[in-house]
């Protein structure tokens, strides 16, 4: 059976993804030695790509530099945590907090390479704006089976002297944000149902049913191996109970001979009788049709014995593998809270030199705050560094973009610098022209209301014609 295209999306536990993703050598010890879910041999045929625009690979660091970048886009902190509201009809709304960094995963076959997935992501960020940081093909991940694998199984395979059944998938971590407005973004149940459709004509597989039409949820990879070997014991239980009923079929049947036996025994002669007893005992005890199902009888509960011993060990192995699961995750939470106390020490710490940076050279507020005006209205690194390290004016063309009025406005031969405030020497302005930015700015607007005042104004009075 064709393997069929699946991704599901969820935000991204920046703490512990990356461990998982790259297979560190601290993830690995943590995961003890039962390998439940990966076969270390295996290890070797992952691979992985980091967005080279990505800046830190640390995805911690990336999410408090999206909490900056959306504080100076919106004046508000990122809402991170599910809040309620009231709504109009006075009931109690949950409104969920925001995911900036979301990870997806992937379906793939056993031959998809790591361009394959690129492609897709590419395709991802031009379709729906969300930016692909990192992509992970994970092939040493599965789960075992109790046997051998079914008939029809053409993925599974030896390792040892047990049989693995691979689940070959990839990890990819989106960035959900719009950097120009500071916002996440919104994708529907059609863009979703879009993306698992784009998974399936990139990667050539079957397109998968959605959870809409299935009703079923996407398990998490633990969950996922438990629910597999659950199946498992059903099937065996199911088997078990299949057996015992051809023993209890059995047991009658013996019960009906037996009582046959006796019911011609009575109808016959006393000398017939002594006759056909003989011969039935040796019927009985010689390759009789009694003898035939007692070795059958034997055979079944023998059979029901070594089931009920597989039963036992399959329950006693999920049990050992939630126990690890757990000690795992108390592991991760440890490490998590050890990166966060040393995040926080190093935070202090740059605070601590910024507050004298501030002190000891007080312009160094108002050049951070001129560079990022100059960078919001669409300049270059080199034109920042002409205005603000060699102090010089620069002649431009093109177009530059306003935050307050959230468009472009078209410049040509303009000359920009930076200035001393004229009425405040601690402050400093970007003029346009010897003009303030910002009252050219709003100039603009001005001029493009008017001219859209005027068009309409005609339209109003041309009345009705007849």
């Amino acid at each position: 059976m064709a393997t069929k295209s699946s991704i599901h999306i969820k935000p991204c536990r920046v703490t512990s993804s990356g461990a998982h993703n790259r297979r560190t050598a601290e993830y690995m010890r943590n995961i003890g030695e039962s390998r439940i879910y990966i076969v270390p041999e295996l290890t070797s045929n992952n691979e992985q790509w980091i967005n080279p625009g990505f800046g830190s690979p640390n995805l911690q660091t990336h999410y408090e530099n999206i909490k900056r970048m959306v504080k100076e886009k919106t004046g508000r902190a990122m809402q991170e945590k599910e809040r309620e509201r009231k709504g109009k009809n006075g009931k109690i709304i949950k409104v969920a907090g925001c995911s900036p960094i979301r990870e997806g995963v992937l379906l793939i076959r056993p031959d998809t390479t790591l361009a394959d997935v690129r492609k897709f992501g590419e395709e991802c960020q031009r379709r729906w704006g969300i930016t692909p940081l990192q992509i992970f093909l994970h092939k040493d991940e599965g789960h075992w089976l109790s046997g051998q694998p079914e008939a029809g199984d053409r993925e599974s395979f030896q390792v040892g002297e047990k049989w693995f059944k691979p689940n070959y998938h990839a990890h990819i971590v989106f960035d959900w944000m719009n950097h120009d407005t500071g916002k996440s973004r919104k994708l529907n149940d059609e863009d979703m149902t879009e993306m698992q459709s784009l998974a399936s004509d990139i990667l050539l597989m079957e397109r998968g049913q959605s959870k809409v039409i299935t009703g079923k949820e996407h398990l998490e990879r633990n969950d996922f191996i438990i629910e597999k070997q659950k199946a498992e014991l059903q099937r065996m239980d199911a088997a078990k109970r299949h057996k015992e009923e051809q023993i209890g079929l059995a047991e009658q049947e013996l019960k009906q001979v037996k009582s046959e036996i006796r019911t011609d025994r009575l109808k016959k002669s006393a000398t017939n009788a002594v006759t056909a007893i003989a011969s039935g005992v040796g019927s009985l005890f010689g390759s009789g049709k009694l003898k035939d199902l007692e070795q059958a009888n034997e055979k079944l509960r023998q059979e029901v014995a070594k089931r009920d011993k597989g039963i036992d060990e399959l329950k006693a192995k999920m049990q050992q593998m939630q126990e690890q699961h757990g000690k795992q995750i108390r592991n991760l939470q440890g490490i998590h809270n050890q990166e966060l106390e040393a995040k926080d020490r190093e935070i202090s710490r740059l605070n601590t030199l910024l507050e004298k940076a501030f002190k000891w050279f007080p312009m160094l507020k108002e050049m951070l705050r001129m560079e990022k005006l100059c960078a919001a209205i669409g300049f270059t690194k080199e034109m920042i560094e002409s205005l603000l390290t060699k102090k010089e004016a620069i002649r431009c063309n093109g177009r530059i973009y306003s935050e307050e009025h959230r468009r472009k406005f078209d410049i040509k031969n303009d000359i920009f610098k930076v200035e001393k405030n004229p009425t405040d020497d601690s402050q400093l302005i970007l003029t346009i022209n010897r003009q303030p930015i910002g009252e050219w700015f709003r100039k603009q607007w001005e001029k493009i209301q008017e001219g859209l005042r005027k068009t309409e104004e005609p339209r109003k009075n041309r009345g009705f014609r007849l």
